[in-house]
């Protein structure tokens, strides 16, 4: 124990462990606070942990792609390729935009520190709430997507897709449970697994093309499109917003870099240039072999599954590997959301944007509810749209965009602050250090480009899928600020009645009046009684009178048990309780003076099984709903257990 400079405050550690429990088991031995800085991770983890929902995306990114040409029938899906390098322009110019980001924010938040910083409280919000829907989305889409893999290649699961689905989420939110350093390593060697057989059949197929030997997909699934529309630029406006849905990952890294080791900015940094340029080859190889090979967009069968059996010439071990591998990394695409969303969602949360229960960290040091909330909300999406990529792609990417639009605007605004800002002036901002930078023009125009080609990436998205879903959308990121808005209002207004600035102690309470509510007269009641006249020497019991005969039974007993405080009986004619014993309390109110106070002492005997608690009326309880609105007055149970 150590005695602080004010002798009044003692500080002494705990000694207790927490024992070993079917938590334990599930989730892994409590970690203590001082092991935090060991659950951080470098860079090959880190491209496990925050990069596999970018990578995943070529598994589904390119497919759409070719789902909204395929409106205008086969000859239309040669546009697939050019779309996809407009695609990869983007993600170049996302990357540097987002690597100056990371330098800047090494305390990590991305989109939704920067705009706080940069832009206001609203910007901010509207970020959140972005980034919030984009990663339930990302858990929907990629999990989905991973069943569409499964059913490819085991069609009579078709019809249990739901549940498969709901199963892998479930699955992935208890490794996340575990902490960010073991879901990671959990992750790390499929993901790479999945690397390698990606870049093996991208090669293979190459190499089968240029030399004339890969051909045409072998029995492809039918185009199933109805009434064969025009190509128009909405057509290929709205092929582009689907493909977009390949850079949705782009942002995590900028998002988790507090779970990196140090020197964190450089490796988060690193890790974003590995992810984009594997994103980037893996986008352009699948959307050009797609178009050589003839491959039809369906539910029934991926474009990667008709990619890889075509490339190895059949449903081999290495296109079931490849199926697997595609599976995997989709599952694993979910990971980078829960490893996002709880931090962001905590970050809000700190901010008084969410509820507070967000911000606490569970036995194993990761944001406990916010993975339980992710994969609540994540499964009900996919019972909703029946795991179905198509149904849910609408919905997806809107966000994101939105989000690299604020993100890469806040950031344009903080380097024209820091070029305004006098050499060896530093000015603290909530999230990090603003100096001078001597690059101050040219980075503001990297960014400032960046938010301009994501603002028309955002507004082609919203036109080219409103009808779609994408309404959906939008209506829901305007409704969840203003949650955000009603939360923090609460939160400012609870803050400003319990300061302590300007407050003036009232009179010091130097008398206690009790009151203690008797039902009967048993052992709980006499252990209750006795408690109260500790408190003080004004004690009155009272007695709501519904059953005359009971009542008689009271008085006799309290002759011998009453301790000799006075017992008040209110006769109830037409047998209700709360309201005369309210009734008497408000008469004691009006009479209380300035240093008194009223206590109500509510005996309450606690049943050996809990079970049985819904026999009996639970009296405390009822007393304690009424009873917490009114002001100088204190409920006090005082518990007699059963065994």
């Amino acid at each position: 124990m150590n005695l602080q400079d004010n002798s009044n405050v003692f500080e002494e550690t705990t000694r207790h462990v927490p024992v070993k429990s079917w938590r334990s088991w599930l989730i892994g031995r409590p970690l203590a606070t001082a092991d935090a800085p060991h659950q951080t991770i470098g860079k090959l983890i880190g491209l496990a942990v925050f990069s596999s929902d970018a990578m995943s995306s070529v598994a589904y990114g390119p497919q759409e792609l070719m789902v909204a040409l395929a409106l205008t029938g086969v000859s239309s899906l040669r546009l697939a390729f050019p779309i996809a390098i407009a695609i990869a322009i983007l993600l170049a110019i996302l990357t540097f935009s987002y690597e100056q980001t990371i330098h800047a924010y090494s305390g990590g938040g991305g989109a939704y520190i920067v705009a706080r910083d940069n832009l206001g409280e609203i910007p901010a919000q509207v970020a959140g709430a972005a980034l919030l829907t984009d990663y339930v989305l990302t858990v929907s889409v990629s999990i989905s997507s991973g069943v569409a893999q499964i059913v490819s290649a085991f069609p009579g699961l078709f019809n249990f897709r739901v549940e498969i689905a709901v199963g892998l989420i479930l699955f992935i939110m208890l490794i996340n449970m575990r902490g960010v350093k073991e879901s990671g390593a959990t992750f790390a060697i499929p993901t790479y697994c999945f690397l390698v057989l990606a870049f093996i059949t991208v090669i293979v197929g190459l190499i089968r093309f240029f030399t004339g030997t890969l051909g045409m997909v072998v029995d492809p699934p039918s185009l199933q499109t109805g009434i064969i529309q025009p190509l128009t630029i909405y057509i290929i406006l709205r092929a582009f917003a689907n493909g977009t849905s390949s850079l949705t990952g782009v942002e995590a890294i900028s998002n988790g870099i507090p779970a990196f080791k140090e020197p964190r900015s450089q490796n988060a940094g690193t890790t974003l240039m590995w992810m984009s340029g594997i994103l980037g080859t893996l986008l352009l190889g699948i959307a050009f072999l797609s178009v050589q090979i003839g491959a039809i967009p369906s539910e029934s069968e991926t474009v990667i599954s008709q990619l890889a059996r075509t490339a190895f010439g059949g449903q081999g071990f290495l296109y079931l590997a490849m199926i697997i591998g595609t599976t995997v990394i989709l599952v694993m695409a979910a990971n980078t959301a829960f490893a996002d969303f709880p931090r962001l969602s905590a970050l809000q949360a700190a901010d008084s944007f969410l509820p507070r229960q967000l911000t606490y960290r569970g036995s194993r040091l990761v944001y406990s509810y916010g993975i339980a909330a992710l994969a609540i909300i994540a499964s009900l999406l996919v019972i909703v749209f029946q795991a179905s990529v198509t149904n849910l792609i609408p919905l997806y990417a809107i966000g994101v965009f939105l989000s690299f639009t604020l993100s890469q605007a806040g950031m344009a605004h903080r380097w024209w602050k820091a070029g305004h800002l006098a050499p060896g002036i530093e000015i603290k901002e909530p999230g990090s250090i603003l100096r001078h930078d001597d690059g101050w023009l040219h980075k503001m125009i990297i960014n400032g480009f960046g938010s301009v080609c994501t603002l028309i990436v955002t507004i082609v998205f919203a036109f080219a899928k409103f009808k779609d879903g994408a309404w959906i959308v939008v209506i829901l990121i305007p409704s969840l600020v203003g949650i955000f808005l009603m939360i923090h209002r609460h939160y400012t207004n609870l803050a400003s009645q319990l300061t302590l600035e300007k407050h003036i102690p009232s009179v010091r309470i130097s008398r206690l009046r009790v009151i203690m509510p008797v039902s009967g007269m048993h052992r709980g009641t006499v252990a209750a009684l006795r408690y109260a006249c500790t408190l003080s020497d004004d004690v009155t019991a009272v007695h709501v009178s519904i059953d005359e005969k009971e009542t008689v039974k009271l008085e006799e007993k309290w002759e011998n048990w009453g301790e000799g405080v006075r017992l008040v009986v209110l006769n109830s004619p037409y047998r209700l309780f709360l309201e005369p014993l309210l009734e008497y309390i408000d008469k004691i109110d009006v009479t209380l003076r300035g240093d008194e106070a009223i206590t109500i002492v509510v005996p309450q005997f606690i049943p050996k099984h809990w079970w049985n608690n819904v026999l009996h009326t639970r009296t405390a309880e009822m007393l304690r709903k009424v009873l917490l609105q009114r002001e100088n007055i204190v409920i006090t149970e005082v518990p007699y257990q059963v065994h």
